[in-house]
């Protein structure tokens, strides 16, 4: 077993539970973690044994382009559609944070990790 991660995606996007946020927008950082069988590609030296990180941006960033309410809903997205990329991963860890949160103090991010 691997480990195939990204850290720290950054996007400027149209999220948020207020309309007021999904019309002024914010900064979003996205780390995804990928747990799947990659011997093949360690031996083999082969992209098509594992999985392409390329792709996995890929798909953060288009989920990004739909609005969405919520950061577990974000995180969900992304996970189902790395699930429908790769069908045979053990599991997929997403997090989803939001810069300087509406909360009404001070708060450098707020944050939403799932794991499927």
């Amino acid at each position: 077993m691997g480990i195939i991660a990204l850290e720290g995606l950054e996007f400027f996007a149209y999220h948020g539970f207020s309309d007021e946020e999904q019309m002024t927008g914010n900064r979003y950082s996205i780390d995804i973690a990928v747990t799947a069988d990659v011997a093949g590609a360690a031996q083999r030296d082969r992209l098509s044994l594992t999985i392409n990180y390329a792709e996995l941006y890929r798909l953060a960033a288009e989920e990004m382009l739909h609005k969405a309410r919520l950061l577990e809903h974000i995180a969900e997205r992304i996970i189902n559609r790395i699930y429908a990329l790769y069908p045979t991963v053990e599991l997929v860890e997403v997090s989803v944070s939001k810069y300087n949160p509406p909360i009404g103090g001070v708060c450098t991010r707020a944050k939403v990790t799932l794991k499927k």
